[in-house]
């Protein structure tokens, strides 16, 4: 077991940084891992139901944090997206797909069964898909999230179907006790998490003992899954529904926390026993069958989704990133596939082609996402030429370019001084806001001539220029001192490197943006330490000449990494003995000694 352990961690760390690199996410580089070390890679590992088994814990404390995330009056307001969008996404796709085996020699009831489990999307290939780019949030996230919960649902009555599309007799308690039996789950989660689980964890956290308020973190999950099991029902449903329940406890943060930790690496395991699983011998001796499956399978997904993600008014980068995230099949189409095996109505190769096309599915949809996202969207996400303002206002000394942080300190100063002045502001979200609050604030692109000129550079003294962007800042100074050679300029600076680059250019003020308050942060600090306040300002003051002067010393060789350590190094050096000096000259030894 403990080699085992060992391959597994190995096989992650080595892979998910590489595919997280190249921009593909972290359940590419797991499913990756799982082919490597798995039985048909270098058989490292080879028990893979029971990593599989123990993986899908991941799964339930996924469904557990989602839950922990929704407010149950959110999940009422998401109703029509569950089951108008997860309902239309389930049965199109789920006829579309079957269709086509059927006029390929399958029955209808096989057929049927396959269309319904491939229509089905993973869940943990989704979410965490989605997270990782923080989508879950925007209107795709929200219609993935609301088409999964309608698919976990689905899935109980799917998995009731199969024995009835296999042929088998109806006895009494398929369908009663089965809907008794799950009601019956459904309740016991949502009393037992209402009226139990708030007592039992302000008990526990009540006395204080971080291990085991971890260890009953743990057990509602498991239990909220096992009683789901139980009744019939999906794990993940259960968790699903216990993290609602709480997720208006005052727990919820600690529960997230302690939680996160172990979904992460369970669902790493997962995605690996997904990847050894994989029948790649089967996609070498029928590689034109299996693409053939893997493309249609995609093509109708995305197809579908696109479909009703835009006759539900979907935006089209919406619809985009809606149906690609959904287009890959689902761990609960191996389950749906092995049971329809079992009851003789799915030939065993013919599953073995589905789930092999699940696999290489899952496989293809972080890179089909990434790809999108990298080349489609950024396209559809061009934002329109902006329209800048017309400036009415001229004949002001002052004219402020990026009205931020800085900007605004330096225009309050001004208006209380009654000196007029012209602020210039790129975002426009923030001019929004600050005009709200009754600045005047242009929106403009302040490294535009005519924007300058139309704001008065022609006949201003001063143009401040605050943009926190170096390349911006300095471009900016590039155009003024091109079309506007008598305006002078007074700049922030980012860090050394970028007051260089004023240097260069002739500008002669500027302000480095965190220096001087970093000044009066070391002031505070050595007077907290008990240095006297005069003694403690006078030693900011040493170091912030020496710094200054050091600053342009180092100019003409700032581009020289070598000479630029070597000059910091004496400047340390020189900085101590300055100090040094500085405090026998003022010790009362000293005193004692000086000539009368």
């Amino acid at each position: 077991m403990l080699e085992t352990l060992l391959f597994l961690l190995a096989g992650a760390v080595l892979l998910v940084p590489l595919t997280r690199r190249a921009g593909f996410g972290s359940i590419l580089g797991y499913l990756i891992a799982g082919a490597v070390i798995g039985p048909v890679g270098f058989r490292l590992v080879t028990d893979v139901e029971t990593i599989r088994q123990v993986s899908e814990l991941g799964i339930i404390m996924l469904l557990f944090l989602i839950g922990l995330e929704l407010r149950p009056r959110r999940l009422w307001v998401m109703r029509r997206s569950v089951f108008g969008l997860g309902a239309a996404q389930v049965a199109l796709t789920g006829a579309i797909l079957a269709l086509p085996l059927a006029a390929l020699g399958l029955s209808w009831a096989t057929a049927a069964v396959l269309g319904l489990g491939l229509a089905l999307s993973s869940t943990a290939i989704v979410l965490p898909m989605l997270a990782e780019r923080e989508l879950l949030g925007l209107g795709s996230g929200r219609d993935s999230f609301a088409v999964l919960l309608f698919q976990d649902l689905a899935f109980i009555p799917l998995i009731a179907l199969v024995p009835l599309l296999a042929g088998q007799s109806l006895p009494d308690e398929l369908p009663w006790l089965a809907v008794a039996k799950g009601a019956g789950g459904i309740v016991l989660i949502l009393v037992g998490g209402t009226l139990l689980l708030p007592r039992v964890f302000r008990a526990i956290g009540g006395s204080r003992t971080p291990e085991v308020f971890t260890a009953t973190s743990l057990l509602t999950v498991v239990g909220a899954g096992a009683i789901a099991h139980a009744a019939g029902l999906s794990t993940s449903l259960g968790a699903f529904l216990a993290g609602v329940l709480l997720s208006t406890s005052e727990y919820r943060h600690e529960l997230e926390a302690d939680i996160k930790p172990f979904e992460g690496l369970l669902l790493g395991f997962f995605f690996i026993s997904v990847g050894m699983s994989a029948n790649l011998g089967l996609a070498l001796s029928e590689p034109l069958r299996i693409a053939a499956g893997l493309v249609g399978l995609m093509a109708a997904k995305v197809a579908v989704c696109l479909l009703i993600g835009r006759l539900s008014g979907q935006p089209w980068l919406t619809s985009l990133r809606f149906s690609l995230a959904l287009s890959q099949g689902s761990e609960f189409s191996f389950v749906l596939f092995g049971l329809a095996v079992a009851l003789g109505m799915l030939p065993g190769n013919v599953a073995d082609e589905a789930n092999l096309v699940v696999a290489f599915s899952m496989a293809a949809t972080p890179v089909l996402f990434a790809l999108s996202e990298r080349f489609v969207v950024r396209r559809l996400t061009v934002p329109p030429p902006p329209v800048y303002d017309a400036i009415s206002e001229q004949g002001a000394p002052v004219i402020i370019c990026g009205f931020g942080r800085m900007g605004q300190i330096v225009g309050r100063v001004l208006r209380m001084r009654g000196i007029g002045f012209v602020a210039l502001e790129m975002d426009a979200a923030q001019v929004v806001v600050l005009r709200r609050f009754g600045s005047t604030v242009y929106f403009g692109d302040p490294g535009r001539p005519d924007l300058l000129r139309a704001a008065g550079a022609e006949n201003s003294r001063l143009l401040v220029n605050c943009l926190a962007d170096i390349e911006e800042n300095i471009a900016l100074v590039d155009v003024v001192q091109r079309n506007f050679p008598n305006l002078k300029i007074i700049s922030r600076a980012r860090n050394r490197r970028h007051a260089h680059l004023l240097i260069d250019r002739g500008v002669k003020i500027f302000v480095r943006e965190t220096f001087y308050s970093s000044l009066r942060l070391t002031e505070h600090v050595l007077e907290a330490l008990g240095v006297a306040s005069p003694e403690a300002r006078r030693a900011v003051d040493i170091f912030r000449q020496h710094d200054e002067r050091s600053l342009f010393a180092t100019h003409p060789f700032y581009d020289d990494e070598q000479q630029v350590i070597q000059s910091a190094n004496q400047t340390a050096a020189e900085l101590t003995r300055i100090f040094q000096a500085d405090q026998e000259s003022a010790s009362p030894k000293s005193a004692e000694k000086a000539p009368a």
